[in-house]
């Protein structure tokens, strides 16, 4: 299963996250979306589970929840923006989230890729706005039988 990762759209999406989620089986938007029409793009392409960050206003968190915890094949997989945290870091939401398989995050627009114990940490950076000297990206998580894998993908 393939499922593509996005954080920090702030209301803008960018073609290469289109080309880079061809074929993926479900999406995760780790928060800062900007504007529904962000996830109904996505929805075009594959099921989506979003949460709000702390830019997204009060339409986007009166339809959204803070965290999603997702069952994806045989993983448990957690979304958050992780605001809720300063800037978040693997150690902070492994203190959260310990059992789960895979945590996905955005809020600092940096990709990450981390493992705690049994838990593996993903940002997969900011796909909207370049900003901090970042270039835009998104990541692919595979799941199969082996240990999870996250290929970053930057987008123009």
């Amino acid at each position: 299963m393939r499922v593509g990762l996005i954080s920090d759209t702030h209301g803008r999406l960018r073609n290469g996250v289109l080309e880079a989620f061809d074929g993926v089986d479900r999406i995760l938007h780790a928060g800062d979306i900007g504007d529904l029409d962000i996830l109904a793009a996505l929805e075009a392409i594959a099921p989506v589970d979003a949460v709000f960050g702390n830019t997204d206003g009060f339409v986007l968190r009166g339809r959204l929840a803070a965290q999603v915890v997702r069952q994806v094949g045989d993983r448990t997989i957690v979304v958050v923006h992780g605001d809720q945290y300063g800037a978040p870091t693997p150690a902070w939401l492994h203190a959260a989230w310990p059992d789960a398989d895979v945590v996905v995050f955005g809020h600092t627009h940096r990709p990450t890729l981390e493992t705690l114990g049994n838990t593996l940490f993903v940002n997969p950076g900011a796909a909207g706005h370049a900003r901090f000297d970042l270039r835009p990206s998104v990541a692919i998580l595979s799941l199969g039988e082996g240990p999870p894998d996250v290929r970053f993908i930057e987008i123009d």
